[in-house]
């Protein structure tokens, strides 16, 4: 027996004018996958998901939904609940109704729609609240709504457009937690669209990242984070310390990256390279230590001036100038060592701790 994906794209393409918008993509979700779409405003990752969806009809390529194409299906034969950034409920209705219009507009048995909805309601923890008005209810409550709607018809594939970017910082954190818990209870498929990188780490089984209309990367986030293929998804996502140059030496497990100005750094890395090459090395603030001079050397070391430190709650960053460019650091409690502007320091990091990437 063949198993499908949950949803497979096959070159899709999707212009407004003269702007590709969406650059044909290729991309396949397995059953019970959570993906996010994550990229900068305009990426496509947007009109990516109203294709899925069926409110926007692609100008090339194949949807499919569980091995069937869907790309000339209306949105209301896909079988795909949708939540949108503006929650889209009616005002005038109570919580009950609003998750039941669409089970009434296909003419479903009463008690067939009070089953689905109590089931739905309680699945998102808003049973008791059935009678409730919406306006009644937080920006929390209201999403949770949203998604009841969406679950109440027991779609093949979930799709969800920025549903928690109205949200303050503490119930959006609050309520990705939940549409985690939400998604493996129902056991659906869910597209997820948003930029908030945080986010998109949080809640995914991998991660599309996106850019100018095309795929630069998927991967588990680990693997989007420590080991980004491009200089975009690099600098893209989180913070990272990007240092142009070339090739200077390279084996089968290591590479010297040379600096302009003459600077050498070490790499591991299984990438072949060839003396010469252009390249980017990429490092994270969090693997750039402060040295002690009695530390091991790590393998990339340099002496600088610190420019500013902030306390964060969670971590020390620090701003060092060290060999005509700024460094950030981002430093633990137990990594701490009290230094101030003005304070000269040495800094590194070891060569397992960077990527080298093409130019």
């Amino acid at each position: 027996m063949t198993t499908h994906p949950a949803i497979e794209l096959a070159g899709l393409t999707k212009r407004f004018g003269d702007v590709v918008a969406v650059d044909s993509i290729g991309l396949e979700v397995g059953v019970g996958e959570l993906v996010s779409l994550l990229g900068p405003s305009g990426c496509g990752k947007t009109t990516t998901l109203n294709m899925v969806a069926g409110f926007l009809d692609p100008d090339a390529g194949d949807i499919r939904l569980h091995g069937q194409s869907v790309a000339d299906r209306p949105p209301h034969k896909r079988n795909s609940g949708m939540v949108f950034q503006s929650y889209a409920l009616f005002p005038h209705m109570s919580v009950f109704e609003n998750v039941a219009f669409g089970l009434r507009v296909r003419r479903l048995p009463k008690a067939e729609i009070e089953r689905s909805v109590h089931e739905a309601l309680a699945m998102v923890r808003l049973d008791g609240l059935h009678d409730r008005s919406t306006q009644q209810l937080s920006g929390g409550q209201r999403q949770r709504v949203s998604l009841a709607r969406a679950l109440v018809y027991q779609p093949d594939v979930l799709l969800l457009d920025e549903p928690f970017s109205n949200l303050d910082a503490k119930l959006r954190v609050a309520m990705r937690a939940e549409l985690v818990e939400i998604q493996r209870r129902a056991q659906v498929t869910a597209l997820f669209v948003t930029h908030d990188q945080e986010e998109a780490m949080h809640i995914s089984d991998r991660i599309v990242v996106m850019n100018a209309g095309r795929i630069e990367q998927i991967g588990s986030p680990t693997d989007v984070y420590r080991r980004p293929e491009s200089v975009f998804v690099a600098d893209f996502l989180g913070e990272a310390n990007l240092v142009e140059g070339r090739i200077a030496a390279a084996t089968a497990e290591t590479a010297t990256v040379e600096t302009a100005d003459g600077l050498q750094f070490r790499a591991e890395t299984t990438k072949p390279w060839s003396n010469g090459d252009a390249c980017w090395l990429m490092v994270r603030p969090e693997h750039l230590v402060v040295c002690a001079d009695t530390d091991p050397a790590p393998a990339n070391r340099m002496h600088g001036t610190v420019k500013s430190h902030a306390f964060l709650g969670s971590a020390h960053i620090v701003q060092v100038e060290a060999a005509g460019r700024d460094w950030s650091l981002k430093l633990s409690d137990s990594e701490w060592t009290p230094v101030a502007p003005g304070d000269d320091v040495a800094i590194g990091w070891n060569a397992p701790d960077c990527v080298v990437l093409n130019a």
